[in-house]
């Protein structure tokens, strides 16, 4: 059965597009076939490359889908008012997220903003997520006003009844502030939820090969989804014996 991730954040800039890019690295790494969906891309016009283009540059070649996109860089739903656009619809977001599904392990959904950015006037992440049933991941700023960002997105998550698999650092520096220290290690405790990986800061101008090579190590926590078992053991019992 195809999993699926809906990836979100505390705020916009705080690292989704790299965590994305990440994790799709990470789960090829362990044999998993990844699609992405970005349901909703604002700030680029018709044929200009958005985040899903940022992705496949980093992750490797993978299939992906946006559902919509609107040319200034706002909130989707102000964004399609204002250019007198249709408003994506949960429906058509759904449909895209199976049909990437029926040949992939794992679907990636990356949100737009935080949880509560309208998608169009009554829809949301929360409402993305709990219609494809999906457990998801918040992507967070580590500096301050991480515990109070990240305490609101879990409990807004859990209030609509989604299941928070873990967080995300995003931008990770190499020589992290006395505030990021701690609050790496309060995360967890004050959310209930694991840090599943922190992604070094620059990562998203690494080269492809280092950025894939370099990805699974970042998840230092527990995995966010299950190895194929079943597609890996019939390819291991193909292979000629002493390989």
């Amino acid at each position: 059965m195809t999993q699926i991730l809906v990836v979100t954040g505390t705020s916009t800039d705080v690292g989704k597009t790299i965590a994305v890019a990440a994790l799709a690295a990470a789960a090829r790494a362990d044999g998993l076939r990844v699609a992405v969906c970005k349901p909703v891309q604002t700030g680029v016009g018709p044929q200009e490359p958005g985040d899903l283009a940022v992705v496949t540059a980093l992750a490797g070649p993978i299939p992906v889908a946006e559902v919509a996109r609107y040319p200034e860089p706002l909130a989707p739903e102000t964004a399609a008012r204002r250019a007198r656009a249709p408003y994506v619809r949960l429906d058509e977001i759904c449909a895209t997220v199976h049909r990437l599904a029926l040949d992939a392990d794992l679907v990636l959904v990356e949100g737009a903003g935080g949880v509560l950015v309208r998608l169009a006037p009554e829809l949301t992440v929360l409402d993305v997520a709990a219609a494809l049933r999906a457990r998801t991941v918040v992507v967070t700023d580590p500096g301050l006003g991480a515990l109070n960002h990240t305490e609101l997105t879990v409990d807004a998550l859990r209030a609509a009844g989604v299941d928070v698999a873990g967080l995300i650092l995003g931008a990770w520096p190499a020589a992290p502030d006395l505030a990021m220290t701690c609050n790496r290690d309060d995360l967890p405790r004050l959310t209930g939820v694991p840090v599943v990986a922190a992604v070094p800061a620059g990562a998203g101008s690494a080269e492809p090969s280092a950025f894939q090579k370099a990805a699974p190590a970042w998840f230092t926590g527990q995995r966010l989804w299950a190895a194929p078992t079943a597609r890996l053991s019939a390819a291991a019992a193909a292979r000629p014996a002493g390989r």
